[in-house]
Order: structure tokens, then C-alpha cells, then sequence
């Protein structure tokens, strides 16, 4: 820890032993896991406790204890949902190397109730994701693995058709490594495909469940289709999402994006530092940022590896990944 230190001393309340030894985890790993976290040191005496460490990592930690007991009331915690408390914390931060600033909006609860589900945004970048997607008519939202984009997006094409803001979803891939291959593997063409879509199905079936999708699929109100299945095609009053873009080609994107038709809302997700595409041809997904990007009526979202709120390991790997310039990304 760096010398400009802190400490800041609470009590807990009310001092009730078994929401305290839930707060902490056996043998204190709790605690020790948001040390680690935010390079702080905690101590405490029974309800009584003290964060020392540089100003914004010990207001941060402070309010993390302090989240983590309300929680403790009535649910069994774990180290996974202390990390993902302490992922909300700092990423509702503006500046990661000052934790304790946050973004005007950082108390402003953003969600979304599926029939099955609450969602709800966790940190700054996720909240104006979901802004921009009910505000504009096409929203771009990009970043590393784990940092929600395809989830939240398939949460609000969910919401837009119980609301009746749409009358059908329809969620597209690139099916990239199939190629011009997918004749030579067995099944009809379904069973060809389905691999390459099975992320999109799994987002559905947890806000939905299994038997309500299939219902909705049967009607044609959901569709999911590989991106080749989307050309000469107009969709209207649709929740239309593009998942995986970076593996687009240019002329896969422009096509993707003029089939947006009236009443009609779009969602592009993608990771350019994981593309797929043969060596020396361009991504659709980084021509449309250099391209659209002043275009108005059209938002982007950039996640960064702070944002991932899925297993702690993802985001370090993330983070390597990054460090090691993205994994020596040469397309495009």
C-alpha cells in the first residue's frame, strides 16, 4: 500500500453473531478476499471494524462490509458473491486509480424484470449500455468476454416484447468457423448451426425457461439464425441482435445493418480482440466503429476488463490477455 493511508472506523449494526460470521466466511476469507481485491487491511472486533488503506480504496471497502451485512440478513454468502459485490463498487467508479470517484448516476438502480428474473445492471458501463439500448435505435456494445453484452442485450429484447414495444426477437451469429464447411457436417441444417447459437439459447432459456421458448420459437416470435440466413430479408417491428460481430466481414455487417426496418431496434455486440477471421481480412465490427461512429442516432458502450462479472479468473485472464496486446491480434 502506498503511504497516503486511512483508516476508516463503523460499527455494525445490529451486533447479531451469525450475520457477522456470514459476513466474514470461515476463517475470515471474506474479508481477506476484498484485502486482496482492493489492497486494503481490515480489521475487526466482534460488530466493531477498521479499513485501512489509500482514501478511495477504503471508502470503497467500507461500503463493500457494509453491503455485504445488509446481504448477510437474508442470504448465505460466498466468495463469488463478494466478488461480485466488489465488481459493482469498482466499477461504478469513473477513475480506477481513484476509486472513491463516482459517476453521477452511480446510486441509479437500472434493471430489468423477466418473467423468470431480475436483471439488473451492474456498474456504470453496464447502466449505460442498457440506456443507450432503450434510447437509440442501434446500440453497439464492446468488450471482453463476461462483461454482459450479449445477456443484457437479450434482456431487453425480452422486455421490448412483453411490453409489445416489438413483435418478434431475432438474434443472429456469424457461424465463422464453419466457413463454407457447414455441408460437410452431419445433420440437417439446424443441427449444423446450433452450435454457434447455443450462447444466444442459454441467455433466453435463463430469463424465460426452456418450455416458454420453445413455444415462442415454435410461433416465430423468437428466431435465432446465423448471420448468412439474414440477407434479402426487411425486419420490421423486431428486437434484432447481432451477437459475436467481430466475425463479420465488411460486407456482412452493411448488410446486417440495412436490414433494420421500421419500428424496428438493433443491438451489436463483439469483442475485436477475439476475431476469428482468416488472417488479413478486416472485421465488420472495427470498419462499423470507424465508420459509424459520429453517425447520430447511433450509441456505443466500451467495456473494459474491469467490467467482467463473471468468475474472478475470467477477468485476470482478461486483463493478461490485454497486457499481452490481445493476444497478438493481427486481423484487420
Amino acid at each position: 500500500m502506498n503511504t497516503a493511508q486511512i483508516s476508516r472506523d463503523f460499527i455494525l449494526e445490529p451486533a447479531d453473531n451469525s450475520r457477522l460470521a456470514n459476513l466474514c466466511g470461515q476463517f475470515d476469507e471474506h474479508l481477506r478476499q476484498i484485502e486482496r481485491r482492493l489492497n486494503v487491511e481490515i480489521a475487526n472486533r466482534g460488530n466493531r471494524f477498521c479499513v485501512t488503506g489509500n482514501p478511495g480504496a477504503a471508502k470503497i471497502g467500507s461500503e463493500v462490509i457494509h453491503s455485504l451485512f445488509d446481504m448477510a440478513g437474508h442470504e448465505r454468502l460466498d466468495p463469488e458473491r463478494v466478488h461480485v459485490c466488489l465488481q459493482e463498487s469498482v466499477m461504478n467508479d469513473t477513475d480506477t486509480a481513484r476509486v472513491n470517484v463516482q459517476s453521477d448516476n452511480s446510486d441509479e438502480v437500472v434493471e430489468i424484470q423477466t418473467k423468470q428474473k431480475l436483471v439488473r445492471a451492474r456498474g456504470a458501463n453496464q447502466k449505460a449500455y442498457l440506456t443507450n439500448i432503450n434510447k437509440y435505435h442501434l446500440a453497439f456494445g464492446i468488450g471482453p468476454a463476461g462483461t454482459g453484452k450479449t445477456y443484457l442485450a437479450v434482456a431487453s429484447a425480452i422486455d421490448a416484447l412483453e411490453n409489445e414495444y416489438v413483435r418478434r426477437i431475432v438474434l443472429v451469429r456469424p457461424a465463422v468457423e464453419a466457413g463454407e464447411r457447414l455441408g460437410f457436417l452431419p445433420g440437417d441444417m439446424s443441427q449444423k448451426v446450433d452450435p454457434y447459437l447455443r450462447p444466444m439459447y442459454d441467455a433466453l432459456y435463463d430469463m424465460l425457461g426452456p418450455e416458454q421458448v420453445g413455444r415462442l420459437i415454435e410461433k416465430n416470435i423468437i428466431e435465432v439464425a446465423p448471420l448468412a440466413f439474414m440477407r434479402g430479408r426487411s425486419l420490421n417491428d423486431s428486437f434484432v441482435i447481432l451477437d459475436e460481430a467481430q466475425n463479420t466481414s465488411v460486407a456482412q455487417m452493411k448488410m446486417f445493418l440495412t436490414r433494420i426496418g421500421f419500428g424496428s431496434r438493433a443491438v451489436v455486440t463483439g469483442d475485436i480482440t477475439q476475431i476469428d477471421l482468416p488472417s488479413g481480412q478486416l472485421s465488420g465490427l472495427k470498419n462499423a466503429i470507424e465508420i459509424l461512429e459520429n453517425v447520430e442516432g447511433i450509441a456505443f458502450t466500451y467495456f473494459t476488463p474491469k467490467d467482467v462479472v463473471r468468475h474472478p479468473l475470467v477477468q485476470r485472464i482478461v486483463e493478461a490477455y490485454e497486457a499481452d496486446g490481445a493476444g497478438h491480434q493481427s486481423n484487420g
